[in-house]
C-alpha cells in the first residue's frame, strides 16, 4: 500500500508541477501584457511570482491523485485490521486475509465499497499535500540559498522558492 501510494504521490507531482507551471507561465503571459498600461515585469521576477502557485496545486492534486488511486488497498487494509479479537484466549476465531475481506467487501458493497469514505480523505489530501509540498519546496530552496546543498549551475537562490527548475 505504502509503495503505490508513494509512488504515484511522487510521480504525480514532478508531472503536475510541470503542467502547472506551464499554464500560470502562459496564463500570466495573457494577463500582463496590457493590465493598466503597467510595465511589464521581467521575466524572472513573473516566473516566481505566477509559478510560486504550481507547487501547492501540484502538490495537492499529487496527493488527491495518489489516495483516490490507493483507497480501495486502504479499505483492504482497514478490514484486515478491524477483525474482532477473541474476549478470552481459549477461543480461536479464524481471522480473514486480505484477499477474503477484498473479495467479502466486493461481493457485499460492490466496487463503491472500496471506496467508500474516499471524498473527505480526497479533500483532506489534497489540503495537507498542497502545503506539505510548499514548505518543502521552500525549505529546499533556503538550504540552497544558504549554501547547505548545492543547487548546480541554477540560479535558484535569485528566483525564489516558485521558481521550478525544469
Amino acid at each position: 500500500r505504502e509503495a503505490a501510494f508513494v509512488g504515484t504521490y511522487f510521480f504525480c507531482y514532478e508531472g503536475y508541477k510541470s503542467e502547472f507551471r506551464k499554464l500560470l507561465l502562459q496564463f500570466g503571459n495573457g494577463l500582463g501584457r496590457n493590465v493598466n498600461n503597467a510595465k511589464p515585469k521581467s521575466n524572472l521576477e513573473s516566473s516566481s511570482s505566477i509559478t510560486s502557485l504550481a507547487i501547492p496545486m501540484a502538490g495537492g492534486c499529487a496527493g488527491a491523485t495518489a489516495w483516490a488511486f490507493t483507497f480501495p488497498l486502504d479499505c483492504v487494509r482497514a478490514g484486515v485490521q478491524g477483525q474482532l479479537i477473541p474476549p478470552h484466549a481459549n477461543e480461536i476465531i479464524q481471522k480473514q486475509g486480505a484477499y477474503h475481506v477484498l473479495k467479502n467487501l466486493w461481493l457485499t458493497k460492490g466496487f463503491w465499497g472500496l471506496y467508500a469514505g474516499v471524498g473527505p480523505s480526497v479533500a483532506r489530501a489534497f489540503l495537507v499535500s498542497g502545503s506539505r509540498f510548499s514548505s518543502y519546496e521552500g525549505v529546499l530552496w533556503l538550504c540552497r540559498w544558504s549554501g547547505l546543498t548545492s543547487a548546480g549551475e541554477s540560479k535558484v537562490g535569485e528566483e525564489g522558492p516558485g521558481a521550478c527548475d525544469d
